[in-house]
């Protein structure tokens, strides 16, 4: 690359890790609490309330069953909760047993004709599945004894799609999107509860209209007397993260789950706040407003509104602006165009498809001129993980050259990873600056704009954990993403205030939230109404 290239080279990364440092990230921190106290008071697509209303004490007890229907996969599976763990010795050492037990899970992927069918058609496709888990779980047990489980088993699902809800128990679907061509409100309760209706032995009106469908029932359910199951809860994939890891970190001393993260294909945030911080509107569904204090919001921290501190900062990129331009929804979503799996790698792509329409030499294969050619994933488990050879193997592969072997040499595969890496740690930093700004939202940390202070975590007291509950595949597999974000999360809590000296905010990640928070959520029926 000519040596004006090679300066210009430098100058673009740079455009994506000026703001990384202490001063911006803090200065940004301060910006996104302002913008998210104001939006939760004034905004009805923002903070959104959802209907729980209460949190996981740890003691909750029982066997769920649970499902997590995702944009690809759905999971179906058995949950027990076990309540405050016993305790013993191991080793000398004191141990708290699990408090959560796992069984009988199974994976299926959501096929393509099912997302483009009759909506009843995926929903029988979803009973089925629970009835295989339940019949694999029941297989063995003789006709003549009790059912393990009893006459009925509590629901609980997490359902990764936009959805209007007034209730835990009850939610009317709205189109779906991501590649689902539902488009008609519908109740989810009734749609599962008829999915799995004709797997039931005797016909009952609660769970099926048409008695003739039991007749329908494989031999194998038959003989394995399936329970009923009743809904009680569904919620979205955001909150059953939060609800997930709250339920496990209550045995933890000086420790508690504070916020619920999401950095996958997209990105979310839920956390809990005072009714008194919300637009008046958004109170009106609770019920028992009068006892309420605090309710799990659904923040909604990408929608249009939300990257105004990113660009009174100036740390919107031209490229920013040509991906959000030319995506599906412009303007919708563009904090997580900035940040999240499904845009990084195009940013990637955009960039160096710029510098290389600037060298004269270059001629770039045909197949990265595609939009969203460079894919996320690429960038994690290829160009982010190998040595140099092998990431040039796998750029001819997968992009080769239009004369073979002439493209992709040591100086533009290094463009090429500097350029990923530049987008990856400014992501991490961006989520880590949101993250502290709705901690300080909700008033968990302080964040002081006109002093910035060095201090130590006094060593008369054990500073209070502050956990932050995250899932993704953004988050947890693309190299050094979580490694600096939690790095910029301990310098702004750190640089943020005095009054920070006695807490730390830690991410911690929430295995299987989806499938554990359904559950937990099931668990808390008598607690929220």
């Amino acid at each position: 690359m000519a040596t004006d290239n090679a300066e210009e080279a430098i100058r673009t990364i740079a455009a994506f890790t000026n703001c990384v440092n202490e001063s911006t990230l803090l200065d940004l921190a301060v910006r996104f609490s302002e913008v998210y106290k104001n939006l939760a008071k004034t905004s009805l697509e923002h903070f959104l309330v959802t209907p729980v209303t209460a949190l996981p004490t740890g003691r909750e007890k029982g066997k769920f069953i649970s499902i997590d229907v995702g944009g690809s996969n759905l999971r179906v599976g058995f949950v027990e909760l076990m309540g405050e763990p016993e305790r013993g010795l191991q080793n000398g050492i004191e141990k708290s047993y699990e408090k959560i037990k796992r069984s009988f899970d199974k994976t299926w992927p959501i096929g393509e004709h099912l997302k483009m069918d009759k909506a009843e058609d995926l929903f029988t496709w979803i009973g089925d599945c629970i009835a295989e888990v339940m019949t694999d779980a029941l297989e063995g047990t003789p006709a003549s004894v009790e059912p393990p489980f009893g006459d009925e088993l509590l629901l609980g699902i997490t359902f990764s799609f936009p959805m209007a809800q007034k209730t835990l128990s009850e939610a009317t679907l709205l189109p779906m999107g991501k590649g689902f061509a539902i488009t008609s409100d519908l109740d989810l309760g009734k749609m599962l509860r008829t999915g799995y209706a004709r797997h039931l032995v005797e016909s009952s009106t609660n769970f099926a209209n048409n008695p003739t469908e039991n007749q329908s029932l494989s031999k194998k359910g038959r003989s394995c007397r399936l329970p009923n199951i009743r809904i009680a809860a569904i919620t979205n994939d955001t909150v059953a993260t939060f609800a997930s890891l709250s339920y496990a970190v209550r045995a933890v001393p000086n420790s508690r789950v504070a916020m619920g993260l999401i950095v996958g294909t997209g990105t979310n945030a839920t956390i809990p706040m005072p009714l008194s911080e919300l637009h008046a509107t958004k109170k009106k569904d609770l019920a028992n407003l009068e006892v309420v204090e605090i309710v799990v919001i659904n923040t909604e921290w990408t929608i249009r509104g939300t990257d105004k501190p990113l660009i009174d900062l100036g740390i919107k990129t031209l490229w920013d602006k040509a991906l959000d331009a030319n995506s599906e929804a412009p303007g919708f979503q563009p904090f997580e165009y900035m940040t999240s799996g499904r845009y990084l790698g195009e940013i990637v792509r955009l960039v160096f498809t710029d510098l290389m329409s600037k060298d004269p030499v270059a001629r770039l294969p045909v197949l990265l001129e595609a939009k969203n050619a460079l894919q996320t994933k690429f960038l994690s488990e290829v160009v982010a993980r190998a040595d140099d050879d092998t990431v040039t193997v796998e750029l001819e592969r997968k992009f080769p050259s239009r004369e073979k072997g002439t493209f992709w040499n040591p100086v533009r595969v290094k463009l090429l990873r500097g350029i990923a890496h530049a987008v990856q740690q400014r992501s991490s930093a961006l989520i880590a600056a949101a993250c502290v700004g709705l901690l300080d939202c909700v008033n968990d940390i302080r964040i002081d704009s006109a002093t910035q202070n060095d201090h130590a975590t006094s060593g008369n007291n054990e500073p209070e954990e502050l956990v932050i509950a995250y899932t993704g595949s953004t988050i947890s597999h693309y190299p050094d993403w979580l490694e600096t974000c939690q790095r910029w999360i301990d310098v702004l809590v750190a640089k943020g205030s005095i009054a920070n000296t006695s807490k730390r905010v830690i991410l911690r990640e929430s295995l299987d939230g989806g499938i554990i928070g359904a559950a937990v959520l099931a668990g808390m029926t008598d607690k929220i109404a």
